[in-house]
């Protein structure tokens, strides 16, 4: 299959590493995050692992290992609680600080490693001067979801869960810490504030739910989060890191709400589903790190990046999803391309992205198109879209074609049908492709005139019964 060219989701289809922390250290960018369990039955489960890119290539990710088990936590040496979001910062003694909360308790937990892909090792937890645990004091909000920024001696940390409804919770938490990265010196207050609590703070349909990640951009400190609609990473700035921060908009939602260009602002391209993530500058370009939800589940998570732009006053446009997004460009529009790859995957049946705060979308039911793998966990496999029934599109953006004439694909199941191919989701069909049951995967093929420049391709199957898509190839 095409080579050497960065896709999403960036890792192998194997891999489901959510909840991104990307960062460039040491001339090299590293992502950290958690680590879903391929058919896992919660968020979570895995170890942490930690993948690193070449700046000047995000399509060449090379794994690191395991740096960090459930079991490592002196709270966890049963590994009965799942290591959630992490993030990770630069002290300034030079060695690196992984924070992290553990799924059944409301403290933040620290561990450090001389390199940052490195084994840590656990370090301590964050605390108040008396000893008291942040988290455990009366009064404080639970924990959770720990980002960091590090500058001099002195480490932020933004912390929060805030469900819906919930006036428990007030909102995003920062908490300033000192130089030996555990110790309280200013104590938590609130940044953004929860749903019960936003009237009139600007936040109001975008407040904040979970995810606070934290950047600065020359002057201007960047609280990236996921909002209450879970779907769509939202930011708020401001020129101090621990008040004023004022809503600015949505960065990315993982089913492409809110974006106009190409269809109805309301209509969503892909499972809508809980996102986490954070802004990166690789060589003078921005990103976004985000990520999707496969398997028809919300516990198998994958990331995807896309390139972001800023205004001159500061702010970030809504960008759209894509397939091609590392590549900094569109994909070339020749050779084979795993159908995994797809950005956009829906049916004429929009119930299926149906959901929110407290409720199972109905996507989470086999009747609807999933991306998913045959093999377990960590099986080193091509993964395939199952499930492909009548009025299933799988969308992929974008690609640079050059006389394309010939579009091939890779199909088995029990179908009768054909596979349209169009270069818009709403679009007429430029070929169809006849396809009939196989339990083997088999090619199928149609002479089409693909338009020079740079498109999108989508597959619609029409027909029978229900179609697995492993790959298609332009020629």
């Amino acid at each position: 299959m095409t080579q050497q060219q960065g896709f999403n989701p960036y890792l192998p289809s194997w891999e489901y590493v959510p909840d991104a922390e990307p960062y460039v250290f040491e001339g090299r960018v590293y992502v950290y995050g958690s680590h879903d369990r391929f058919n896992g039955h919660a968020f979570c489960l895995n170890d942490y692992v930690c993948w690193s890119a070449p700046e000047d290539n995000l399509g060449d990710w090379q794994y690191e290992g395991v740096i960090y088990k459930t079991t490592d936590d002196p709270l966890n040496p049963e590994g009965s609680m799942c290591l959630y979001a992490p993030d990770v910062t630069q002290g300034p003694d030079g060695r690196y600080y992984l924070y992290y909360v553990l799924d059944k308790v409301s403290v933040v937990s620290v561990a450090v490693c001389d390199k940052p892909g490195g084994k840590y090792e656990f370090y301590g937890y964050v605390t108040y001067g008396d000893g008291t645990r942040l988290g455990e004091r009366e009064g404080d909000e639970p924990q959770f979801d720990p980002g960091v920024l590090t500058e001099g001696d002195t480490t932020y940390l933004y912390t929060g869960f805030c469900g819906y409804g919930d006036k428990s919770r007030h909102g995003a938490m920062a908490t300033v810490l000192g130089p030996d990265m555990l110790t309280i010196i200013e104590e938590p207050v609130f940044v953004a504030p929860s749903q019960p609590y936003s009237q009139g703070t600007g936040f109001e349909g975008y407040e904040f739910f979970e995810a606070p990640s934290i950047r600065k951009r020359g002057d201007i400190y960047y609280l990236i989060y996921s909002s209450i609609s879970m779907h769509e990473l939202c930011y708020a700035t401001s020129s101090h890191p621990t008040r004023d921060f004022v809503y600015q908009g949505v960065i990315v939602s993982n089913c492409d709400l809110h974006i106009d260009t190409y269809k109805p602002a309301d209509r969503t391209m892909y499972y809508g589903g809980n996102n986490h993530g954070s802004i990166v500058e690789v060589n003078g370009a921005w990103y976004i790190f985000y990520h999707r939800h496969t398997n028809g589940t919300a516990f198998s998570r994958q990331g995807c990046i896309e390139p972001i732009t800023f205004r001159e006053d500061g702010t970030i446009p809504q960008v759209e999803i894509t397939t091609s997004g590392p590549n900094g460009g569109p994909l070339e529009g020749r050779g084979e391309y795993p159908a995994y790859l797809a950005c956009h995957l829906f049916t004429k049946d929009q119930e299926m992205y149906t959901g929110g705060f407290g409720k199972v979308g109905a996507w989470m039911d086999s009747r609807f198109p999933k991306i998913t793998q045959d093999g377990r966990d960590g099986d080193e496999e091509v993964g395939y879209i199952a499930n492909m029934t009548e009025s299933a599109t799988a969308g992929f953006k974008y690609f640079d074609c050059k006389g394309v004439n010939r579009v091939s694909i890779k199909v088995r199941g029990y179908c009768h049908g054909e596979f349209q191919v169009k270069t818009a989701w709403d679009g007429p069909a430029l070929a169809s492709i006849p396809v009939g049951f196989t339990n083997v995967w088999k090619e199928y093929a149609a002479e089409v005139e693909i338009p020079d420049g740079v498109q999108a391709l989508y597959f619609t199957y029409t027909g029978g019964g229900g179609a697995q898509f492993a790959s298609f190839t332009l020629e």
